[in-house]
């Protein structure tokens, strides 16, 4: 139906279905299966030294206490956080979100 300006008016109703489209097209995405990590830090050791640990044994990471951890996705950089307890299991708290022109500038290298 027109107005009095010659355009249309029903947009109500092309605007439900561009939003089922749009439902549709994320649904589709939702089931995929994705690797998410969590770095403390990293250390480089012989082989040497990696058969000599023993249940007790302190591996030394090249970060600080209290320095934030690293967030990844299928090993892309998302986040930093830090470790939080909840109901005696670990999590992590995001605290800084990489900026979606971060993340794409990261594909790049």
């Amino acid at each position: 139906m027109a107005n009095s300006n010659g355009t249309n008016q029903d947009t109500k109703s092309g605007g439900s279905q561009g939003e089922e489209t749009g439902e549709r097209e994320l649904s589709f995405i939702l089931d995929i299966p994705l690797e998410l990590s969590v770095e403390l830090g990293k250390t480089r050791m012989l082989v040497n030294d990696l058969l000599q640990l023993s249940q007790g044994s302190i591996v030394e990471l090249n970060k600080l206490a209290g320095e934030p951890l690293e967030v990844y996705i299928n090993r892309k950089l998302i986040a930093r956080g830090e470790v939080v307890v909840v109901n005696e299991k670990f999590g992590v708290r995001l605290t800084d979100i990489i900026t979606p022109m971060d993340r794409v500038k990261s594909l790049t290298n």
